[in-house]
């Protein structure tokens, strides 16, 4: 990779957090963002639910997150971090090219969307970027994201149809979710509507592939 030139270099590295949860794939990223002179990875986790304390404890300017995660997603802990540590700037790293997960990253105080197959060369870049205050987002996602429009679902329609995506009963999700079986059943009659399918299962599969869940 190309080194900055030396009157362009910032006074000391950008601190990165790096939150992936395949080792391998979180390895190879810090080995390649490592070979930036201005990049240094102070951290690294394998769950959304320690970024935070990550963050806090290495006093970092940018957070890389995976979404698929344990714990929590990374659309979630970019929303937390935007929360309790505003300086932080979040980028969003996922292997899916959905727009929903654009739209919601963007809610969450993302600065910046790429899909891990872009070249390590232009992760960099969005490191810099975002530091600089610019927002970086994929093209052809943002263009999917306009097309797709909003997500139609409500944040209880898709907190039912998450819980209802391991195949419990309604009585099931009614307990867990502190509801009475009728207003379990209306949430997922709606979100059936909205996503012009037959089943709760179809429409389990239909809001993951458009990254609404």
């Amino acid at each position: 990779m190309d080194e900055l030139p030396q009157d362009r270099r910032p006074a000391r590295a950008v601190r990165v957090l790096l939150a992936e949860d395949q080792s391998m794939v979180r390895e190879a990223l810090a080995a390649l963002l490592g070979l930036e002179p201005d990049i240094d990875v102070v951290a690294q986790v394998a769950r959304g639910d320690e970024v935070l304390a990550a963050a806090r404890a290495h006093a970092v300017d940018v957070a890389l997150l995976d979404i698929e995660m344990p714990g929590c997603t990374g659309i979630e802990a970019a929303a937390l971090l935007t929360r309790e540590q505003p300086g932080v700037k979040v980028v969003v790293l996922t292997t899916f090219g959905r727009p929903g997960y654009l739209r919601s990253a963007m809610e969450a105080g993302a600065h910046a969307f790429l899909v891990k197959d872009a070249p390590a060369a232009q992760l960099a870049q969005a490191v810099r970027k975002v530091l600089a205050g610019e927002r970086v987002i994929d093209p052809t996602l943002a263009a999917a994201a306009l097309a797709e429009g909003a997500n139609p679902l409500t944040d209880r329609e898709r907190e039912v149809l998450r819980a209802a995506s391991d195949g419990r009963t309604n009585a099931e999700l009614a307990t867990a979710l502190h509801l009475s079986q009728g207003t379990v059943r209306n949430y997922l009659s709606v979100a059936i509507q909205k996503l012009a399918v037959r089943n709760r299962a179809e429409a389990v599969r239909v809001a993951r592939e458009k990254g609404w869940l």
